[in-house]
């Protein structure tokens, strides 16, 4: 599948760093340093901008290691670029740790993922089907 990109950034396009890698990482495109506090959030530019195919959505992810290592997170996980999106891709971090965490121009700050997906017809009805779990929520299903 090819997706359009515009780089406006001073870095080399997202690629996928091994054969079997689900997402691409993005890099922060920074003129100067971003110093993130404890439990603040910041919008990261990438300088990107990408035109995903209609059926298809780029889901951006945290980085496994930069949230282990760091504490630092993705906001609203998945975040979804819509294929009707222009703008320029950004990335709302959070430093969910206890220490302050500087973002350098350059640095891997999240992961993009393409993925398909479909548009839903909802039907309003009264009631819904039975199942066995029913209204079982959280946990509902046991801890093993």
């Amino acid at each position: 599948m090819k997706v359009r990109i515009v780089n406006r950034s001073k870095h080399e396009l997202p690629r996928y760093e091994t054969q079997a890698s689900a997402g691409m990482d993005l890099r922060a495109n920074l003129d100067e340093p971003v110093v993130l506090e404890p439990l603040q959030r910041v919008l990261i530019p990438t300088g990107l901008y990408i035109e995903v195919p209609v059926g298809y959505e780029a889901q951006v992810r945290p980085r496994s290691g930069l949230a282990l290592k760091n504490g630092i997170s993705v906001l609203n996980s998945p975040g979804t670029i819509d294929a009707d999106y222009r703008g320029e891709v950004r990335v709302i971090l959070v430093n969910l740790s206890q220490d302050i965490y500087q973002i350098n121009d350059g640095d891997r700050i999240a992961q993009m993922v393409i993925a398909a997906h479909v548009q839903a017809q909802l039907e309003e009805v009264e009631v819904l089907s039975e199942t066995t779990r029913g209204a079982g929520g959280f946990g509902h299903t046991g801890s093993h």
